[in-house]
């Protein structure tokens, strides 16, 4: 039989060869599976249901999806801990499976989980019912264990835009409110910009490498020299640019004070968390990985992006009068810490940087879930006169949020004081001394923003005829509560469950940090070429 002419007049083979299609390990991406899966699930089943009124099934609903996320990466993380077995990969080497990528699941998976528990009542006090910021939450989230699994750039970039376009919705969430939506839309418009220089890197880094993919990368400069090293170095640079953003590092960071400001709290709480986990996940399988043979050219641009983030946070969260602002910029200068671990580009610190990841989830989680119920209705309370007094009318809410508030400071016998006391011990091993002291003096500085607002719980008035809130109390105790001139906050149940989780893990971890630094040595992340 005469095969058919091909497009210029040559038959074509009658028996062509097929196209091999690359393996898939389902066990592997489980992870993804079940967020997304979850996502179009509560889609599904939302639109069956003809009362948007009720939000405490998809509350329970997204926290059992999270956790299913988390209990398909704890299998994988005995594999890949094994000595019989190892990381591995698949999906043709564009996905990784190691110790790294399972630990930050198991981030994510608590970020979705304390998010959610704080969305529930959130939504209910200000009227906005519905399912879509579960849906958008459990998505952003599927992004951001994408890009923890990444071996390959595009992937990463996929995993990039799947975490960034629910997180714009999210931040537009409140329809009613102007800022919500100005908080969104500035979010989306650089957002968009810092893809774009993310997308040049990509292009870049294919253009001296002749490979997206991190494996080939990092087995051609372990084999061979490369001539190419400008186009290299620039791709990296513009990496790190749409990283940065990510991660509100400087001078990548001017969207995060408003946004934070004009979106809802809970949702600050989740791009604070998750989002920013995310972004240093693939900042560290990106630099400290597949790009470590190119250490020395690219630690001179961290350590400057590093001491620019903690002074830059540190100093102007001080002049801030809205606890939000000052939150905004306290997170700015916690990425800063990160990125000194980072910088170290070695193994320690690596385990430092994910040790801080993996306390700082649960203490800036738990310090917005409590901005948000001091907010009250309308989400409009967050001045620093907002929680004078507080100590006296919900003195446990006071005592938890100076408890998160002294642990990000690095108060000893607390979460955050191992998480700096690591970083800076990485930096010092690596030589980066100076790098370690500037550390250490924006931790002072920054003590001074978290003081501020305990001096103002503990140690002032509350304004004269303040009353919070909205809530199920009769009239005549809000009577009697303005007459004492107190806030009034009311602590739903789903935010006692994520409080309480907060407040055990900051104080395990402070006494007991190697229940966590164990799981993060064993982290480091590896590239392998098995697909």
């Amino acid at each position: 039989m005469i095969g058919v002419l091909g497009s210029l007049g040559q038959p074509l083979p009658v028996n062509p060869v097929p196209i091999e299609r690359p393996g898939v390990d389902w066990g592997a991406v489980a992870p993804m599976l079940v967020l997304v899966g979850g996502a179009l699930a509560l889609m599904l089943v939302s639109s069956f249901v003809g009362s948007r009124r009720s939000t405490v099934g998809y509350t329970i609903v997204t926290c059992l999806v999270a956790l299913g996320a988390i209990g398909a990466a704890i299998p994988l993380w005995l594999e890949v801990n094994d000595d019989n077995q190892g990381p591995f990969s698949t999906l043709a080497g564009t996905v990784g499976v190691d110790g790294f990528s399972t630990f930050v699941t198991f981030l994510i998976g608590a970020a979705v989980v304390l998010s959610a528990l704080f969305v529930d009542d959130y939504l209910r006090r200000e009227q906005l019912e519905g399912v879509e910021p579960y849906v958008l939450l459990l998505l952003s989230a599927t992004g951001g264990v994408i890009m923890a699994h990444a071996n390959d750039l595009i992937v990463l970039f996929l995993g990039l835009e799947v975490l960034s376009m629910a997180a714009y919705v999210l931040a537009a969430m409140h329809r009613r409110r102007v800022t919500s939506q100005e908080a969104g839309m500035k979010y989306f418009v650089l957002g968009a910009f810092s893809s774009a220089f993310f997308l040049y890197g990509i292009a870049m880094i294919y253009g001296g490498t002749g490979t997206t993919n991190l494996v080939t990368i990092l087995e051609t400069f372990s084999t061979s020299a490369l001539t190419d090293d400008g186009l290299i170095l620039a791709g990296l640079a513009l990496l790190l640019v749409g990283l940065g953003f990510k991660v509100a590092a400087v001078p990548f960071h001017f969207w995060t004070p408003d946004v934070y400001q004009g979106a809802p709290s809970p949702m600050v709480a989740w791009m604070a968390s998750g989002v920013k986990v995310a972004g240093f996940a693939g900042l560290m399988r990106v630099f400290d990985l597949a790009f470590n043979a190119y250490a020395v050219d690219w630690q001179p641009l961290i350590y400057a992006v590093a001491v620019a983030t903690m002074l830059v946070g540190a100093v102007l969260a001080v002049v801030q009068t809205d606890v939000k602002r000052m939150m905004a910029y306290s997170s700015i200068s916690h990425a800063g810490f990160v990125l000194v671990g980072v910088q170290a580009a070695t193994d320690q610190g690596v385990e430092a940087a994910l040790f801080y990841l993996a306390t700082y989830v649960f203490l800036v989680a738990g310090t917005f879930g409590i901005i948000t119920l001091v907010g009250r209705r309308g989400d409009s309370h967050h001045s620093l006169d907002d929680y004078r007094g507080l100590a006296r009318s919900r003195p446990v809410l006071a005592l938890v949020l100076v408890l998160f508030l002294f642990a990000q400071a690095g108060v000893p016998f607390t979460s955050g004081f191992f998480a700096k006391f690591y970083v800076i011990n990485a930096a010092v091993d690596a030589g980066s001394v100076w790098l370690a002291a500037v550390a250490m003096l924006s931790a002072v500085i920054a003590a001074f923003i978290y003081l501020r607002i305990a001096v103002s719980m503990y140690m002032a008035d509350a304004p004269e005829g303040a009353v919070a809130g909205d809530g199920d109390v009769s009239d005549a105790a809000a009577g009697a509560v303005a007459a004492a001139g107190a806030p009034r906050v009311a602590v739903p149940a789903g935010a006692t469950i994520a409080l309480t989780v907060c407040v055990i893990v900051t104080i395990v971890a402070g006494f007991w940090p190697g229940s966590i630094a164990d799981l993060a040595r064993e982290a480091v992340p590896v590239l392998t070429s098995v697909g």
